[in-house]
């Protein structure tokens, strides 16, 4: 149907896309009427084409609905004449999931690399100084600072990460390769990409003959459980580390949901008994809420781990947290182990940086003076992180030995 004066009559094709579907309806009931100069077809041009559900909730890629006309209607709208269209946007896809009712809709604007600190978490009220100029800081939890939220209740602008927060904060999941993980959007990231590497992981043992009932692998950051999650799910115990509380309870309620037993060792007394205390649980996952600079520390009090994996999962580069890689794979029983090192490398550099990845992991092998190899088994292209820069993960494979070949 043609909305507008002036236009020529078009042959009326069906809408297939949810969200042209809602355009239409809405802008009939609540633009036309008070803006009949505008069009319906100019306004459908900046419309997004794709959106994901992760449920209860719809996400739209960046920058939807912020165009220029957008942004022009929107400041001659009221809040509830423009509320009504995120509803109607809910309404027409929840109509294509099977009967699931969708209540939230936002816009994801990536991840910023700094945020500002909230001083007013910093201060009492009698401090004067509320002017000072904020400062960023180093996005170091990965928080979606930027997510743009258009309906819904997605809780608490506060970052307490206390339990009773927990509680009333809004949770999303979704299912992965049969695995499930659970969020909460507004403080946790999740990358949809990178469902391709869990997957590899799930089959990285399929032409191998090695035993993983006793094997246990190392997540130094589990996030939300990407890849801690593949490791329980092919039978492992895992040990892992994250600084986010946020995160940390989404693996938590991820693992539970999954039937995996998990353990979070967060408090002052939990973190300081003895890594044997710790482990006697029997919990399939066990996450630390800390910085991973204590991992080989931890790792060195249980000296019979047979450690076939460790998971270096930060990006753009891991490298920082290397030689501490190293180490915990010296301490390692197996005879042999892989540290999948996470890195963002231009297209052009992948190769040169597999052989900087071997030459520092040869170095170090020379330093022990043990009889060990180590070299790059594999790289994994995962997913295109930007023009010309691809998220890269180099399988490096260590393997001891009795003597110099």
């Amino acid at each position: 149907m043609e909305s507008g004066k002036g236009k020529p009559n078009r042959k009326k094709t069906p809408l297939n896309n949810p969200i042209e579907v809602a355009t239409t309806i809405w802008f009939q009931s609540n633009v036309y009427p008070q803006q009949p100069q505008l069009h319906l077809y100019e306004l459908t041009t900046q419309i997004p084409r794709r959106w994901t559900v992760y449920e209860p909730m719809v996400l739209l890629p960046t920058g939807s609905f912020d165009g220029i006309i957008w942004k022009q209607i929107f400041l001659n709208l009221s809040d509830d004449q423009v509320g009504a269209l995120w509803t109607q946007i809910l309404a027409e896809i929840s109509k294509r999931t099977g009967g699931v009712k969708l209540t939230h809709l936002a816009v994801n604007e990536g991840i910023p690399a700094t945020h500002h600190s909230d001083l007013s978490d910093e201060r009492t009220q009698g401090d004067s100084d509320i002017s000072e100029e904020r400062k960023p800081e180093e996005n170091i939890l990965r928080s979606p600072t930027g997510l743009r939220m258009l309906q819904g209740d997605f809780g608490s602008a506060s970052i307490d990460n206390t339990a009773p927060d927990f509680e009333q904060a809004f949770w999303v999941s979704t299912r992965q390769n049969g695995v499930f993980q659970t969020w909460t959007p507004r403080w946790t990231m999740f990358s949809r990409g990178n469902i391709k590497e869990k997957a590899r992981l799930l089959d990285f043992h399929d032409n191998r003959t090695i035993s993983l009932d006793d094997a246990w692998a190392i997540d130094l950051y589990a996030g939300i459980g990407y890849f801690t999650f593949s490791y329980a799910k092919l039978g492992m115990r895992v040990l892992c580390w994250e600084l986010n509380p946020w995160s940390v309870e989404g693996l938590r309620r991820g693992a539970k949901r999954n039937g995996w037993s998990v353990k979070v060792v967060k408090d002052e007394y939990d973190l300081a008994l003895p890594m044997k205390k710790l482990v006697s649980g029997g919990e399939q996952i066990i996450v630390f809420l800390e910085d991973n600079k204590h991992a080989v520390r931890r790792i060195k009090e249980l000296e019979d781990l047979n450690i076939l994996h460790v998971n270096c999962g930060l990006l753009p580069s891991s490298d920082a947290s290397w030689k501490d890689v190293w180490d915990i794979a010296a301490s390692n029983k197996s005879e042999e182990a892989w540290l999948h090192l996470h890195e963002n490398v231009g297209v052009a550099d992948i190769e040169k940086r597999k052989e900087e990845i071997e030459q520092y992991f040869e170095g170090l092998m020379r330093e022990d003076g043990g009889h060990k190899t180590a070299h790059v088994e594999h790289t994994e292209l995962v997913k295109t992180f930007a023009p010309g820069v691809r998220h890269c993960v180099f399988d490096l494979h260590i393997n001891k030995s009795t003597s110099i070949t």
